[in-house]
């Protein structure tokens, strides 16, 4: 019987192993050194939170396992011997794989700093991270957080909640510059503040200050900023973790190098997930893809490839969500930090909440081009129709009820937003389908005519 061997399990190895199991009777392992089971990444937050336990995020019952005979084995992988395809393990056992499928996630960027391998220097993305960081808190007053993305904006709120004093370093003139537009990344920097963060932008770390035990005692920044600190969260983004193929004869660049099947150029072998990078990604995206749902489809689309059907990775229409602290983020399509020469955007804001849409559209066609909500949760379904069909901005406008997510629970500020855009633009659109229990249909309905 073939044996379909996955390292790492993510939600990308997880999800090849249960199509895998969908589709087939063949054998599967899946191996890990960092926990026993899968479980969720995005809320080892809560975790350290003290409002969920490591039980609690673990989406599937232990006894999962065995009844849909996948195989667990808590080990790490030490080398790939590709031409015997056969994996050496942390403590001197071996296995053998007909297939195998590399799905290592990623680890926090390290960019040289001076003192970047002091004690209470960390970042947070594994369950060794959650850890690290219980031990190193215990002796924490003040803690620098470099980088401002998402998962800097986790770790804040985290040490937060434990009394810890945070300052934020922001390389960028607002809050996540390299992917929100300004009035975007204003509106997440004023509430970041609002709950008890020290923001600091336009800077970059430059050292790290150590004491005699090695442990961290205050960072300088590049302008010349000493701040005291007794943990630094390195949060600068994440890069493949491929340390397992290093001795291997797999091509890497930055990540396991993977054509449209999520297959290398060896036989047999695989890689998806934050550590898979296209040669050419096949929808023109960055050859690299580290989120949730990417990683998802890729496990998906790998299996259908293993089980006899080989099947190309298509993601559809790019969307993501987040959560800075009270706010609920969303972005589907393509917003870009600067708008391109062809396109036109609409934002309205709240003129007192922290809420705020922006649509982006096409100047010479009006078609849709991406979204960005902040403190309106939209539903997906109809987001990614209205970009998938090419929807014209009045139908986006006239049907924004059709993607309020729960209009019974949810304040709805269409009305506003729809007024906003008629006066902008001159037009006299009326808001339809504020509320229907038939929105998919409906909706389906006004694109297809």
């Amino acid at each position: 019987m073939s044996h379909v061997v996955i390292i790492g399990n993510g939600i990308a190895g997880v999800t090849a192993a249960r199509h895998v199991r969908k589709n087939s009777t063949k054998e599967i392992t899946i191996i890990s050194g960092e926990t026993a089971h899968f479980f969720s990444r995005t809320a080892l937050m809560y975790v350290f939170m003290g409002h969920m336990k490591y039980e609690n995020i673990k989406p599937y019952e232990d006894s999962f396992w065995k009844k849909n005979r996948i195989h667990l084995k808590q080990a790490w992988v030490e080398n790939i011997d590709t031409d015997a395809q056969q994996l050496q393990l942390s403590g001197g056992d071996t296995m053998a794989y007909d297939e195998l499928i590399i799905a290592t996630g990623s680890k926090p960027n390290k960019f040289g700093w001076e003192g970047e391998d002091l004690k209470g220097v960390q970042g947070f993305y594994s369950w060794q991270d959650l850890e690290l960081l219980e031990e190193n808190v215990k002796r924490t007053q003040q803690a620098v957080i470099v980088g401002g993305g998402l998962i800097g904006v986790e770790l804040a709120e985290m040490l937060h909640t434990r009394g810890i004093e945070v300052t934020f370093l922001v390389r960028e003139d607002r809050f996540w510059g390299n992917v929100l537009p300004y009035q975007d990344g204003e509106l997440i920097a004023k509430h970041i503040k609002k709950n008890g963060i020290n923001l600091v932008f336009n800077t970059e770390l430059d050292i790290i200050h150590g004491n005699n035990q090695g442990e961290v005692i205050a960072i300088t920044t590049k302008d010349g900023l000493k701040i005291a600190c007794q943990l630094v969260g390195l949060t600068a983004g994440v890069s493949p973790n491929i340390g397992v193929v290093d001795a291997s004869n797999i091509p890497t660049k930055r990540g396991v190098l993977v054509d449209h099947y999520l297959k290398t150029i060896i036989p047999n072998v695989y890689a998806i997930g934050d550590c898979a990078e296209f040669y050419e990604h096949p929808t023109n995206r960055k050859s690299i893809e580290q989120v949730w749902y990417t990683g998802k489809m890729m496990g998906e689309t790998v299996a259908q490839t293993i089980c006899g059907r080989p099947t190309k990775y298509m993601p559809g229409v790019w969307f993501n969500s987040a959560k800075f602290f009270d706010i609920e983020y969303q972005t589907y399509g393509w917003v870009w930090n600067i708008p391109k020469e062809n396109e036109e955007v609409f934002c309205w804001q709240h003129p007192t909440k922290d809420i705020l849409l922006k649509l982006v559209f096409d100047q010479t066609t009006q078609v849709l081009l991406g979204v960005n909500t902040f403190g309106i949760r939209m539903r997906h379904d109809v987001c990614n129709q209205w970009i998938s069909k090419g929807a014209h901005i009045d139908i986006v406008i006239q049907n924004l009820g059709a993607a309020n997510f729960d209009p019974e629970l949810f304040t709805a500020y269409e009305p506003l937003i729809v007024a906003a855009f008629n006066k902008k633009y001159k037009k006299q659109i009326n808001l339809k389908m504020k509320k229907s229990g038939r929105i998919a249909n409906l909706l389906t309905k006004v694109l297809n005519r």
